[in-house]
């Protein structure tokens, strides 16, 4: 079969097409072919990691296909069932960027008959993010639902990214009163299709001012892309109590906040990493995203509010490089034609 591997860390260059024979699932696993894979920041994030590498990987941990083979003690799963994928390349080898991986079973959700492949390989990293960053402020980990956010304002941040629009989808579904910013009004459109309810141009606007203007007693919940850049407004902004969820950092590496501020209202940070936090908190996402997917939510493509672009898996290293660029959508490859 054919897969996309790379030896050593480094740009994209490093990324070789390789043939590579297909393995056999063992106990509590399952084997699927893959359609689509998605690509996501931390995939070129890691190929290009200065940790030297020992066995050559295969990039990629999210996506979806079909499975076609079922190792011993598995439950739940069928052969010729469609799956999408999570953390599949997280410690360990193997990830998307071939025409079939074998992963644990437990890695592997059913995905409805009704929803595209393309959807599929979108969750994953975005919508698990997502998901976790909309419960943070919860002791006991519980899957979102309809009613779950009702009456609660909810201010996502960069609300035209991978996670951001996951974040909105499930929030709006969830019954929140949404709120994003942007940086123009291509994205503005982009958040418009994915339902948030307010839209803040923040190269334009105060934010803090604006969401103040919207909620006067302030957002009980920021989903932030960019917490260092944004934490002064973030406390300006939030309501007495409120959480700010942090998953992601590209610039600053340090944060720095006034502490007074945030005694003063009693605020909590919380920071993300999907791929450490518990086992329930986990398992509470994947089913509130697989309630959300059964509903119809979470769906991609330019008219709700998530472009696609596609590329064959021979130009895996293109797609990394449209992700490290900063491209606005979400980048897929193709393995089957």
């Amino acid at each position: 079969m054919r897969a996309v591997s790379y030896d050593r860390t480094g740009d994209s260059s490093v990324l070789q097409l390789i043939e590579r024979e297909e393995r056999e699932p063992g106990p509590g696993e399952v084997r699927v072919r893959v359609h689509v894979s998605g690509v996501n920041p931390t995939d070129w994030k890691s190929r290009a990691g200065s940790r030297p590498v020992e066995v050559a990987k295969v990039p990629n941990q999210d996506g979806a296909g079909v499975v076609d083979a079922i190792g011993a003690g598995v439950e739940g799963l069928a052969v010729g069932q469609r799956v999408w994928l999570w953390d599949v390349a997280y410690g360990t080898n193997e990830g998307t960027a071939q025409e079939s991986v074998v992963l644990p079973a437990r890695q592997a959700v059913p995905l409805p008959d009704e929803e595209s492949f393309d959807t599929g390989a979108s969750l994953g990293i975005p919508a698990l993010t997502a998901h976790l960053a909309l419960t943070a402020d919860r002791s006991d980990p519980e899957p979102l639902a309809p009613g779950a956010l009702a009456g609660r304002v909810v201010l996502v941040t960069g609300g035209a990214g991978a996670v951001g629009h996951a974040a909105i989808q499930l929030a709006v579904w969830a019954g929140a009163t949404v709120l994003t910013t942007v940086s123009g009004e291509e994205k503005a459109e982009l958040a418009r299709r994915a339902g948030a309810a307010h839209i803040i141009n923040y190269r334009e606007q105060d934010v803090a001012e604006a969401v103040r203007a919207i909620a006067p007693d302030g957002a009980e919940l920021v989903v932030d892309v960019a917490v260092p850049e944004n934490i002064s407004a973030d406390l300006a902004l939030l309501a007495r109590g409120g959480t700010i969820a942090s998953y992601a950092w590209d610039r600053s590496p340090d944060l720095t906040f006034p502490v007074g501020p945030a005694m003063g209202i009693n605020a909590r940070l919380r920071f993300l990493l999907t791929y450490t936090v518990g086992d329930a908190e986990k398992d509470a996402a994947v089913a509130g995203v697989s309630a959300a997917l059964a509903a119809g939510v979470l769906r991609v493509g330019n008219e709700y509010g998530m472009p696609l672009h596609r590329y064959p898996l021979t130009e895996t290293a293109a797609a990394h490089d449209a992700v490290e660029q900063g491209v606005t959508g979400k980048v897929l490859i193709d393995l089957v034609e």
